[in-house]
């Protein structure tokens, strides 16, 4: 059992805590599912900061199998590449691991490590969104990326793509990402929306450039760039940004922010 780490401290440790800031963070959103997205950017900040950016992708989410979940690894814990198959714990109940799709990826780039994903949170924080858009009716297939350079990225993203159709799973591609960290908040979305544009325009080369380029301190690059991979592969062909925020629109201080974005790729 992977159990819940950053609860309490990200979100609400307590059930009936957690579903009122998830109201919160849907409230004025319309859910309205739309059949054909094939995979989604958003952010993984405490919920007060990014939870309503993130909730604008939850909200149109279809339901699926299986939600593929790719997250940074921000500990330097575990395996480069790290799949983790252990059944997963929040406050909203348990979700469990897609073994058949698993089975699928073992053998390839994506190691499987529990100690990667053990005390990280960029995966964990987005489950509660999932249970409460979907209840417990869908599995999961959480990797965790440490090496996350442009290589690395398209071959995980290949490897998914191939399990997806091999396996013929209906489902959904999570990278969870922040943008920019601790820059004044014009610059932070200036140099955002410069990166942004290449993930709309769904190409991984221009991506990489342009993170480089600028020096763009997004933390989850390496799974963003894979689900751009694994969701052309899967007929994704066009891009969407939903929303984009940054931390001070919450703390009132726009001299240090973090920014936060919301697309799908359908």
């Amino acid at each position: 059992m992977r159990q819940a780490i950053v609860a309490g401290k990200f979100y609400p440790a307590n059930p009936t805590a957690l579903k009122k800031e998830l109201d919160n963070c849907f409230n004025d959103i319309r859910i309205d599912a739309k059949s054909g997205i094939k995979g989604t950017v958003v952010p993984h900040a405490g919920y007060i900061y990014s939870g309503r950016v993130a909730a604008r992708s939850y909200a149109v989410l279809p339901p699926a199998d299986t939600y593929v979940m790719l997250g940074p690894n921000h500990t330097g814990y575990g395996s480069p590449v790290a799949l983790s198959i252990d059944t997963w714990s929040t406050p909203l109940g348990k979700v469990e691991v897609d073994h058949e799709l698993k089975e699928e990826i073992a053998g390839s780039i994506i190691d499987q490590d529990e100690l990667a994903h053990r005390y990280e949170h960029s995966i964990e924080v987005q489950i509660p969104f999932l249970q409460y858009r979907f209840k417990h009716d869908f599995k999961i297939l959480p990797i965790c990326m440490g090496m996350q350079d442009e290589e690395t990225a398209i071959e995980v993203g290949m490897e998914i793509a191939r399990a997806v159709m091999d396996t013929d799973r209906k489902a959904v591609i999570i990278a969870s990402s922040d943008f920019t960290h601790y820059q004044p908040a014009h610059v932070a979305e200036s140099n955002d929306r410069y990166l942004i544009k290449s993930i709309l325009n769904m190409n991984v080369h221009e991506f990489y450039n342009r993170l480089y380029e600028k020096d763009i301190s997004a933390c989850g690059f390496g799974p963003i760039a894979a689900t751009i991979t694994a969701t052309k592969e899967l007929g994704a062909g066009r891009a969407e940004l939903l929303k984009y925020g940054n931390s001070g629109e919450v703390t009132g201080d726009d001299s240090a922010v973090v920014g936060y974005a919301s697309l799908i790729l359908e």
